[in-house]
């Protein structure tokens, strides 16, 4: 058995998120030891309860749940990432931390600009602040990141991208800390992924929208994201970023797939504020720093005083963008179909989101 966590306290804000939940369920299976503490930190209540619920297997609340929260492997607490005190409370006593809070729809953050600096800003600039005030003793700081942080066109992948090199230039300010980072793309049934509005407009008869014929995505599962996010915690120097080698397919080819054999129409929309064609995960700036690690590449931080005096082979010689190897519309369809049969064994949220 893997031993990555064994004994070890564990933070993920945002942890009622799509990621979060997969991340938790993940760590408490055992696959990679057993932690002593898994924290729960984010600011909906009622996505807590409902986890917590879950979690303690009954079939309606009571207020005996709250009394034993802190006596739990699985502990909630209530918390913004946006608030210095806040952060700078749950991080004690803390090893590792996973970042996965966010403001991550992209129109959201176009018309609420300010709102997303805020969280994905200012989020990341707190837990390095505390870090760094209070000299907590944090082994590892994980920030969950997103390709449209790589070559940024809306708002989104701007503050994200921000993120990152807040929580990469940390190693300079914390040096007992190691900060990484990981970075991904569409993530197949997620909540903010095309594939719930498919299935949404199928159940209504259509039409089903598309904002271009010739849009790409990469496409990885909620697994594949969590195996990215430990192989970083396993494997990365400091100020790396993870980025996993993913398959791509056409937005279009998503939607036939999921159509099936219903007669329903697909109407092509046009590219909405902020959008790209084509998704990057690895730009051409950075090809040059990027390093194979396994299942991934690796990107070497560009600061020198973070990457220190490293030999490496580049394994890119330009950018990796979900325009290259797209797959088939028939490969579509069969990950598509084999990440049904995942979720279903799951038995968990997603489990009817792919049909």
């Amino acid at each position: 058995m893997n031993k990555l966590f064994d004994g070890k306290r564990l933070l993920i804000t945002g942890g009622t998120g799509s990621l979060g939940k997969t991340l938790v369920r993940r760590l408490l299976s055992g696959e990679f030891g057993d932690p002593a503490k898994i924290i729960v930190f984010s600011r909906d209540e009622a996505k807590q309860h409902f986890m917590r619920v879950e979690y303690h297997h009954l079939k309606a609340a009571t207020d005996e749940i709250i009394y034993r929260n802190f006596q739990q492997k699985l502990e909630f607490r209530i918390g913004d990432v946006r608030e210095f005190h806040s952060v700078a409370a749950v991080l004690r006593e803390v090893d590792i931390v996973f970042m996965a809070a966010a403001l991550k729809q992209v129109p959201t953050c176009e018309y609420f600009p300010f709102e997303a600096v805020n969280t994905n800003i200012r989020g990341a600039e707190n837990i390095v602040r505390a870090i760094q005030e209070h000299n907590l003793p944090i082994e590892t700081v994980v920030g969950i990141s997103t390709d449209k942080a790589c070559m940024p066109v809306n708002v989104m992948g701007m503050t994200k991208a921000l993120q990152e090199r807040i929580v990469i230039q940390g190693n300079m300010r914390c040096p007992g800390t190691r900060f990484v980072c990981v970075r991904y793309g569409n993530v197949l049934a997620s909540r903010g992924s095309v594939i719930p509005l498919f299935l949404s407009q199928i159940q209504s008869g259509g039409p089903v929208t598309v904002t271009t014929e010739t849009m790409t995505r990469f496409l990885l599962s909620l697994d594949d994201a969590v195996d990215t996010v430990i192989g970083a915690v396993k494997d990365a120097m400091p100020g790396e970023t993870f980025v996993p080698r993913a398959p791509s397919a056409l937005v279009m080819n998503v939607a036939k797939a999921l159509i099936e054999e219903r007669d329903i129409k697909i109407e092509v929309v046009g590219i909405r504020p902020g959008e790209k064609t084509h998704e990057i995960m690895v730009s051409d700036v950075e090809a040059p720093f990027a390093v194979q690690r396994g299942r991934w590449y690796g990107i070497l931080s560009m600061l020198p005083e973070v990457r220190g005096e490293v030999a490496w082979e580049p394994a890119l010689s330009g950018e990796y963008s979900s325009g290259h190897a797209v797959l088939s519309l028939q490969e579509t369809d069969a990950l598509l179909r084999r990440e049904r049969l995942m979720l279903k064994d799951q038995n968990g949220d997603g489990t009817e989101l792919l049909r």
